[in-house]
């Protein structure tokens, strides 16, 4: 019963457009966004994968990240990032549990130097959605059932991201970035998609 009351759920995605946040959805508001230029709409979804302490899940280390929370004594590995400034607009957890950090229409930091089809500096027309992953470790199907339902979700609220723009971090900052990694697996995630 819980199984389809959660599947009920992920169908039932979606995107309030004036706000730019998935409706009865978590959401955490991050600091790390500002205006897209020219007020564009997104047209490219960029899928990555993290996971705060590298290579443990569950923990609250990306939300904190996320929010400029991270605290340096935590972890040895948080003492290398505590700097950074980034976000992403979602995080799908390994339940599939969605957390939504920045909304849609705003820009995240989540690509940085990137380039899509001779265009630079992605975040100006994407949306990130991060994977609680690595690229070592399997996704989850939990995960990729609530991707594609944000996606298609994110479709419907934006038509001007083209079902072909859907790509990895790794494909917009090559030899920089390389996830969502080698077990994520595009076809399962297709396949949902066209369902």
């Amino acid at each position: 019963m819980q199984q389809n009351t959660q599947q009920d759920s992920l169908n039932s995605i979606r995107v309030n457009k004036q706000t730019g946040l998935i409706e009865q959805g978590v959401f955490i508001q991050s600091p790390n966004f500002d205006e897209r230029p020219n007020q564009e709409l997104p047209g490219l979804v960029v899928v990555h994968g993290i996971s705060l302490p590298p290579n443990q899940f569950g923990g609250e280390g990306i939300t904190q990240l996320f929010t400029n929370q991270l605290d340096p004594n935590a972890h040895p590995y948080y003492q290398t990032i505590q700097h950074l400034k980034v976000s992403a607009h979602a995080l799908i957890r390994r339940d599939g549990q969605i957390i939504q950090y920045v909304p849609f229409h705003k820009r995240a930091w989540h690509a940085g130097v990137s380039e899509y089809e001779g265009r630079e500096r992605c975040n100006d027309f994407s949306i990130g959605i991060e994977l609680e992953g690595t690229d070592q470790t399997p996704y989850t199907a939990s995960q990729y059932k609530a991707l594609s339902q944000l996606i298609k979700a994110l479709w419907q609220s934006y038509p001007t991201i083209k079902r072909e723009n859907l790509v990895g971090h790794c494909d917009i900052a090559p030899g920089r970035k390389t996830d969502p990694g080698e077990y994520f697996m595009w076809s399962s995630l297709n396949r949902l998609l066209e369902s």
